[in-house]
């Protein structure tokens, strides 16, 4: 369910001296890729991560995806962090949190579960996100499309993420993808 997109506006002073208002019209998140068009997005943290955080900048982010028509997030982020900006902008939240290497990852089979339960909403469009785009979430999406039954080959989920991605996938996220 789309709540009306975010109104962002800036103010400014026209060579006369009066204020202007204009909307802002967003701004795409960075590595922001459609995995499955229309159903299935992945990006970098909104906003931004660590120091380079910023509340506008997140503000923007969001303006923009909901003019992509996404209306879920999808988020890897410990502790629940931005759940309550994402519920606040209208955005449904699931929250499956995912610390450390490909290696330190137990639960695959739960973060699977977690994006069924995220796509499998009738009109949903899902933003999967985590603070950078690393081996950990090019695995988890290549992982997806063999466990959605998408694909069925690893070799070949491996290949389109790394094209849609444009970086390679490593053997500590090809770990991640179930054989068949």
């Amino acid at each position: 369910m789309l709540r009306e997109r975010p109104t962002l506006s800036c103010e400014s002073t026209s060579e006369h001296g009066a204020m202007i208002k204009k909307d802002v019209p967003g701004l795409e998140p960075r590595g922001f890729r459609w995995v499955i068009a229309g159903r299935l997005a992945v990006s970098e943290r909104i906003g931004g991560s660590g120091f380079q955080h910023r509340r506008v900048r997140r503000e923007e982010e969001i303006a923009w995806l909901y003019d992509q028509g996404i209306n879920t997030i999808l988020s890897l982020l410990p502790a629940g962090q931005n759940t309550a900006v994402y519920e606040e902008a209208g955005f449904r939240v699931v929250v499956h949190t995912v610390e450390g290497t490909p290696d330190e990852i137990e639960d695959v089979d739960g973060i699977f579960a977690a994006m069924d339960e995220a796509i499998n909403v009738r009109g949903a469009s899902v933003l999967f996100h985590r603070d950078t785009i690393d081996e950990t979430v090019s695995g988890l999406l290549a992982g997806y499309l063999v466990h959605s039954g998408l694909v069925k080959d690893p070799i070949i989920a491996t290949s389109v993420i790394q094209e849609i991605l444009g970086r390679p996938l490593g053997p500590e996220g090809r770990r991640l993808i179930p054989v068949q």
